[in-house]
């Protein structure tokens, strides 16, 4: 169990990618965000920065040429006399940072060191697209704030339960231990969000959940939840493989790539082809956004149609697959931006899964737009939510109790008090 925090902090949260970084400062404990923001199009001349600050939008358009110089802008706005939300950047009391890739050496958020940052570096390997821009913004908040706490916040700490039997692939056993290759899974901070709320919506422990958590949006993913833990994920080693995304293939045949390169595709092309060409965009050679695909699907087209289709239908595999695993289900959630915004995809999957115990009620359904709601009917055996993800907040928690010196003294299958399977308080103050 961990304490209860009373000293107020403000917390800076980063996520940083290669052509953008977000931003929120928060007022903690509570979470109240004091303002955000987002950089797009780093390295280009349209480069803007989008600050929200009391309801109002705050842009700035110049070139912002690297993560570095995004930092410096995010924190001069946060500071500025008429727009910022601080009278100085010293007010900064800790940052917290997503992070994509944590191997095996990080099963939750720790605070960040050299060892740490060369660990960081190590997994680039494996998150090549994440890693180094994650890691850019750390060293960028680390020159700006030398002397403030930064906390690293892992994407694959929350799936670090996953058994073996899980995370293993059928491949010689020496890839594993000479270079790591597994079953790591992806969007933990978010599944682990989702599951802890759904747990304290039913009035239960974080521990008495089992559910099956859906996060779709651009990337996808579908992670089965016992007893409050990963358990099972669709992404593996990177974030590939799984269900069908807007422009990731998700789960194929691999002798397809062998095939491909039999034809004069290098690893490259073969990277790319699918990694941005493939998915929705791929199927359906319209868009990878999921409602132009519905518009474009109720005027009558077929491709358009069809990917959708594929879409739900491999959704549809995974939620049956993950039932048989958890062998009793108690909630399905919906999180993401599709997840938390399309009625008509909720319906669709909702319908196809009713084998398991899923009965959907078109009302409330209907009524869920970007808000926590449940939309099963009375009589439905399983639960089913629609969560609004909330990542950032999350960061903001564990960056809040660790630069507070706040440890867990024990856990649920974890006496010694290993952090890694204690979690976030959410932000209604409930334990993990």
């Amino acid at each position: 169990m961990f304490e209860r925090i009373a000293a107020k902090m403000k917390v800076l949260v980063i996520n940083a990618g290669s052509s953008s970084v977000k931003y929120y400062l928060y007022q903690m404990p509570g979470a109240e965000v004091l303002a955000r923001g987002l950089v797009e199009k780093i390295g280009e001349e349209t480069s803007a920065l989008s600050h929200y600050y009391h309801g109002k939008i705050h842009t700035i358009t110049s070139k912002v040429k690297d993560v570095q110089k995004a930092i410096e802008l995010i924190l001069q706005t946060l500071a500025d006399k008429e727009v910022g939300a601080l009278q100085q950047i010293s007010e900064i009391g800790a940052v917290g940072h997503r992070v994509v890739h944590g191997g095996e050496e990080f099963t939750d958020s720790v605070i960040i060191n050299e060892k740490v940052i060369a660990s960081i570096k190590k997994f680039a390997d494996l998150a090549p697209l994440h890693n180094p821009p994650n890691l850019d913004g750390i060293l960028a908040a680390q020159h700006h704030l030398p002397n403030v706490k930064q906390v690293a916040c892992f994407d694959t700490a929350f799936h670090s339960t996953i058994p073996k039997v899980a995370y293993m692939y059928a491949l010689p056993y020496e890839l594993y231990e000479k270079y790591g290759i597994r079953r790591y899974g992806f969007h933990g901070i978010s599944h682990r969000y989702v599951a802890r709320r759904a747990a304290a919506i039913m009035g239960k422990g974080k521990y008495d959940i089992n559910a099956i958590t859906c996060h779709l949006g651009n990337g996808c993913s579908v992670t089965a939840v016992k007893e409050g833990e990963s358990i099972d994920t669709s992404m593996g080693l990177t974030p590939l493989e799984g269900v069908p995304m807007g422009t990731r293939s998700g789960d194929l045949d691999p002798a397809i790539l062998f095939y491909l390169a039999g034809k004069g595709y290098d690893v490259n092309e073969l990277n790319t082809l699918c990694n941005k060409q493939s998915g929705l965009l791929g199927l359906s050679g319209i868009s990878n956004d999921m409602r132009n695909l519905q518009e474009c699907a109720r005027k009558g087209d077929a491709r358009a149609k069809l990917a959708i289709d594929v879409f739900c239908y491999r959704i549809k595999k995974y939620v049956g697959a993950y039932a048989a695993v958890l062998d009793t289900v108690d909630a399905v959630v919906f999180t993401g931006g599709i997840g938390e915004n399309s009625v008509f995809m909720r319906e669709k999957i909702c319908n196809s899964v009713t084998q398991i115990g899923v009965q959907l009620d078109l009302t409330k359904n209907k009524d869920a737009v970007a808000k926590e709601a449940e939309i099963n009917t009375k009589d439905s055996k399983v639960k089913v939510f629609v969560i609004p993800t909330n990542e950032q907040a999350a960061i903001a928690n564990d960056t809040y109790k660790l630069a507070n010196g706040k440890q867990p003294i024990v856990s649920k299958q974890n006496p010694s008090g290993n952090i890694a399977q204690e979690h976030m308080e959410t932000l209604h103050g409930r334990k993990g």
